[in-house]
């Protein structure tokens, strides 16, 4: 038994507890469920535009995203009104690339982090079109004293992440597992068509899109339960007929979750849409430091009073 506990190892990831979920250190410092929740989705978006930016593969991106998820669960996680959103994005990048073929030096990610923070990233200002305009270099340039500063946080926050989630930096990621699954099945023909090249790039498109879940299905699913998931949904989108069976159970996968799954993954485009809508009609971005947490908390306090 122990061998094949061994061989079965590298495709299941430490999930959370429903308790993690429903009490975390930000609610207990007073940040609404709601805000929570946007919070961690930007955080999500400014990890995914990061990684992208430094060329990074999206294996190490979702990992990336799946440590930042994981600082801020569970009453024992870091607090957003403590621990800043930017600074946990940096430094969960950071840290996930540094043992992979693609490690960063600290001045690229903060280089690529001041940017997407400052006045010029289009991710600021959701009401303008800053794309049309070129971005000012002086908004985000890093001058040696500032890069000391922000360089000892960056090492700081990534101590404080790997004391939080216990040193347990292993994220199994389902994109490769998905693909696996798809030959299995025989729907990825060699050489390939363009049926079976869309149902693919649907695949993956679709384990993308659940790094940005309010579900957290990263933390809460394991990664075969995502694979199959994700071939389900894209399967009948391209119109590719699989087993009459129920062949998820031939990857040890039950019915009643691969729905929950289904319908997660399903609502994900619905809210990510109702989230940027809301940041739009306020005229502001969701806040990414502690002191625009602190801001928004205070409005919310102010429209709370106004309201009585």
């Amino acid at each position: 038994m122990a061998p094949e506990a061994e061989q079965l190892y590298p495709l299941s990831n430490s999930l959370v507890t429903p308790e993690q979920l429903t009490t975390t250190s930000s609610q207990l410092d007073g940040i609404p469920v709601e805000l929570e929740q946007s919070l961690r989705f930007a955080g999500a978006q400014l990890t995914q535009t990061a990684g992208i930016l430094l060329r990074l593969p999206q294996e190490i991106i979702a990992q990336a995203i799946v440590i930042f998820y994981r600082f801020y669960v569970g009453v024992e996680g870091g607090s957003f009104k403590i621990n800043a959103v930017k600074d946990v994005s940096a430094a969960s990048l950071y840290l996930v690339a540094k043992p992979s073929f693609h490690p960063q030096t600290t001045r690229s990610v903060l280089n690529v982090y001041a940017y997407l923070t400052s006045p010029s990233s289009p991710l600021r200002d959701p009401t303008k079109q800053l794309q049309q305009s070129r971005p000012d270099p002086e908004s985000y340039y890093l001058s040696e004293s500032v890069y000391i500063d922000v360089r000892s946080t960056l090492l700081q926050t990534e101590a404080i992440i790997l004391r939080a989630i216990a040193f347990s930096t292993q994220v199994v990621t389902p994109h490769h597992l998905a693909l696996t699954y798809l030959q299995t099945l025989g729907v990825l023909p060699s050489p390939p068509t363009a049926k079976s090249k869309a149902l693919g790039k649907r695949t993956l498109a679709h384990l993308n899109t659940a790094l940005f879940s309010p579900q957290l299905l990263y933390l809460t699913q394991q990664p075969p339960v995502l694979a199959v998931a994700a071939v389900y949904l894209a399967a009948r989108e391209v119109g590719v007929k699989l087993s009459s069976e129920e062949w998820w159970e031939v990857f040890d996968v039950e019915r009643e979750e691969l729905g929950f799954v289904v319908v997660g993954l399903g609502s994900v485009e619905g809210w990510a849409r109702e989230e940027r809508e809301k940041w739009e009609r306020r005229a502001r971005m969701c806040p990414l430091t502690v002191a625009e947490v602190e801001e928004e908390l205070k409005r919310g306090d102010d429209a709370a009073r106004e309201a009585v």
